[in-house]
């Protein structure tokens, strides 16, 4: 197979990330590669299953506390949304307050640009620009929106998705985006009873259990993958030391399979972890910040305590105490 996407008709990085994980143990394929366009559309659907509760809960956040965001950042910043998918919430932050502009950043690049012309339609006098990238390294910025003050949205506790290593490297990788005087508006889900946190990412009508699964079928799509769906099954769980739900797909059966031509063997219940969605207590959520080099300036909770909305500005670098 060849080496290029141009000639392979795939993403060699895909590629390479999905044969590492198979032949790695525990297998493991990151998350990135949940989000291809129909991955993104079930996302989506996600968001509005009676059980996840993340979504509704951030949506009540911002038709609330808006407001109080704008009045803290003053007008004419740029929002730039890292992962913006359907920007289904944006409509809620940018409608009340005064941008300059808006820049949404996903990898998803079809997604993108459907959902940014959709956005445009709605705020038809605000500059949007769309940029195609790997957000979790540091992305330029179109030359319209670079010497407009910025204001970072990450929504929807994604930053969950990250071990916290890599959480700190991608806050500090948008800190490089954003430059000096940045803010940084920021979701992240609370620790709570595992009654509530696993059906979120387990739900009744399967719609979890399609977007993690959806994973197998771009395999066999994409990399001549042989992966039958049938031999295997979606699976969650909460890993209590580590804070965070757990993603897998799990064999029901021992399976043999091939993905863009080598062969594989998985023992009935041996699994692929495929997702992490780490939750934060309000200190731990507060240390990661900071090490990550923004500082909060306000927070935001829902009565219940479930998520957190935080505001946070890009602390000045320092050489000493």
């Amino acid at each position: 197979m060849a080496d290029t996407e141009t000639d392979a008709g795939v993403d060699p990085a895909f590629r390479q990330a999905v044969l590492d994980g198979l032949e790695m143990r525990p297998r493991a394929i990151g998350a990135r590669w949940l989000y291809d366009f129909k991955g993104s559309e079930i996302f989506e659907a996600i968001t509005d299953v009676p059980e996840y509760y993340p979504t509704r809960t951030e949506r009540g956040l911002l038709e609330a506390y808006s407001g109080e965001v704008g009045e803290a950042m003053g007008p004419g910043r740029a929002v730039i949304e890292f992962g913006s998918g359907s920007s289904a919430k944006t409509p809620l932050l940018l409608s009340r307050i005064d941008a300059g502009a808006y820049v949404p950043i996903d990898i998803s690049g079809d997604f993108l640009r459907e959902s940014a012309e959709t956005l445009g339609k709605q705020f038809p006098d605000l500059p949007i620009h769309p940029v195609e990238a790997d957000f979790t390294h540091r992305v330029p910025l179109p030359d319209a929106v670079k010497p407009m003050a910025k204001l970072g949205f990450f929504p929807g506790s994604t930053i969950g998705n990250m071990v916290p290593p890599s959480a700190v490297d991608f806050l500090r990788a948008m800190k490089q985006t954003l430059g000096e005087g940045a803010m940084l508006l920021i979701g992240m889900d609370r620790i709570k009873d595992p009654a509530i946190l696993v059906p979120a990412y387990d739900d009744a009508a399967g719609v979890t259990a399609d977007f993690n699964l959806n994973l197998i079928d771009r395999i066999n799509r994409e990399l001549d993958g042989t992966m039958p769906r049938d031999a295997f099954a979606h699976k969650a769980v909460w890993n209590d030391p580590l804070a965070r739900i757990e993603m897998h797909i799990e064999a029901v059966r021992d399976v043999d399979f091939t993905v863009a031509g080598k062969s594989f063997h998985m023992d009935k219940g041996e699994t692929i972890h495929t997702e992490n969605s780490h939750k934060y207590g309000p200190r731990d959520a507060r240390i990661l910040l900071r090490a990550g080099g923004w500082t909060m300036v306000k927070e935001w909770t829902d009565e219940d305590s479930k998520f957190a909305l935080i505001l946070c500005e890009a602390q000045p670098e320092r050489t000493a105490p």
